[in-house]
């Protein structure tokens, strides 16, 4: 088969000839239909660690969704020709964080495209408990979102939305259009998004953006005041960078919840100033990968409640999967098709 193989830092290569996937009696085989790039492929291709440890040659990949094709002796939940995406998170259900319901935060924690191979690839194995059934009416491309809608779902379920509550989101790239749109469907009653590529700004108001502002540009906290946004109860920082997370921080409201969710540089370090929170009684919280939404992800998706159609902005062959990883801006998703 054909499959893009990851073999150390700035080094990744179409290989036309990789051995299919082994199929194991708890195992489910897929012919992949479309795989996502995510921030952490990226990382990870820079040299970075992922949210577990790489150790190439390994296929990447762990957003992605296509149709399963073989089953193994012991599969009962999916049958040949399914509609499927994949959790790629492998816990071992046993450690004392595992037996707490916190799955995510497993001793050894695995997943499919960073230890084991993924979906940059025409075929992809993986166990029966990781695959979530889609339905045939939903595209392949926006199947292969559920697991980045997995994990911003996880996030905004840390972040406490409550029906009438007024919600910031720093940051319109992929992330950030799928945090306005579950903050949406939370009961958002108002939302706010800072970016500042203003060829975003369309978007973000389409999606339901009621007021955005260019940071860079725009006097944030007037802007605010003049708009009526003066009690903003939650951020949602979807961006990684220091002066993003200090935005969070700056604009909640009293008694608010800042939710720092874009994935930083490991040694990226801000300045914090205590007493900003303290006057305000701020909650701040993060949100790691994600312990269990998978399912509702997809249950979301299927309903057709979330724009996703609208953040793919590239689509790339695998033979031609080096571009995906070209530095420079992006101007939403990047989705490989095998």
């Amino acid at each position: 088969m054909k499959a893009a193989v990851f073999y150390g830092k700035g080094d990744i290569r179409v290989d036309e000839h990789y051995p299919m996937p082994a199929v194991g009696p708890e195992s489910v085989l897929i012919q992949v239909k479309a795989c996502g790039v995510c921030g952490t492929d990226v990382h990870i291709y820079g040299g970075a660690q992922g949210a577990t440890e790489c150790n190439p040659p390994v296929i990447l990949g762990h957003e992605f969704s296509g149709v399963v094709t073989q089953v193994g002796s012991a599969v009962t939940r999916v049958k040949v020709g399914d509609h499927v995406t994949v959790n790629p998170n492998i816990s071992c259900d046993a450690c004392d964080q595992c037996r707490r319901g916190n799955p995510h935060f497993c001793d050894s924690m695995a997943a499919t495209g960073v230890n084991f191979d993924g979906g940059f690839a025409e075929y992809c194995s993986v166990l029966e408990r990781q695959v979530f059934k889609v339905p045939d009416s939903v595209p392949f491309e926006e199947a292969a979102l559920c697991e980045p809608v997995a994990c911003a779902l996880h996030g905004i379920d840390l972040c406490g939305i409550k029906p009438g509550d007024t919600v910031m989101i720093i940051g319109g790239g992929t992330i950030g259009m799928m945090m306005l749109q579950l903050a949406r469907l939370c009961g958002a009653v108002r939302v706010v998004m800072l970016e500042p590529n203003e060829k975003r700004f369309d978007l973000a108001r389409k999606l339901g953006a009621d007021l955005v502002l260019n940071p860079l540009k725009d006097d944030v906290k007037a802007e605010l005041a003049r708009n009526g946004f003066d009690d903003i109860r939650v951020t949602i920082e979807c961006v990684g960078r220091p002066e993003t997370v200090q935005y969070a921080i700056e604009y909640a409201g009293k008694a608010a919840t800042a939710m720092i969710f874009g994935l930083t540089d490991p040694d990226c370090a801000i300045p914090y100033y205590p007493f900003q929170a303290f006057k305000k009684e701020l909650t701040i919280k993060t949100s790691y990968v994600n312990p269990d939404p998978q399912g509702r992800a997809a249950a979301i998706i299927a309903s057709g409640r979330l724009n996703l159609h609208d953040l793919i902005s590239d689509r790339v062959p695998l033979s031609d999967i080096g571009a995906a990883f070209l530095p420079g801006p992006r101007n939403g998703k990047t989705v490989i098709l095998p």
